[in-house]
């Protein structure tokens, strides 16, 4: 699926490494053209199948988005969501939304990667002995 140049991934993937530098929760970005689903609950199923519940802290952040039918969501685990306010992530999206309306996919997903990294690190700091439980890459699905 070549949604993004292999600049742009790399860009991605680097944002999500500077974003857990300063935290000790996981994010993963998700991209597929179409859904046909509520974005939450097309998030929630890749969530589960990109094994995100694993993480040692239940503090994983899936960034879905879906490129043709232009639906996205934020999807935190249940470390996370135990922890922050109800609506923790709805000035993330409001950014996020900023760069998709100008069609800036990569720059909007930055800005979410980023975003989501300050704020985790509020409420899950880096810790010294921290892993990286989850691959940086994109995962790119086909909606099997």
């Amino acid at each position: 699926m070549a949604v993004f140049t292999d600049e742009e991934q790399e860009r991605i993937q680097k944002a999500v490494a500077a974003a857990e530098k300063n935290t000790s929760g996981e994010i993963r970005v998700c991209v597929e053209k179409n859904c046909s689903d509520e974005p939450l609950d097309r998030a929630a199923r890749y969530f589960t199948q990109l094994e995100m519940h694993k993480t040692r802290l239940r503090n994983g952040v899936l960034i879905y988005l879906a490129t043709v039918d232009r639906k996205f969501a934020i999807i935190g685990d249940t470390g996370i969501n135990q922890a922050v306010p109800a609506d923790f992530w709805n000035t993330t999206k409001e950014e996020m939304l900023k760069h998709f309306k100008f069609g800036n996919l990569v720059e909007g997903i930055v800005t979410g990667v980023s975003m989501a990294g300050e704020q985790l690190k509020q409420y899950f700091p880096y810790i010294n002995d921290d892993k990286n439980e989850l691959s940086d890459d994109i995962a790119f699905m086909d909606g099997n």
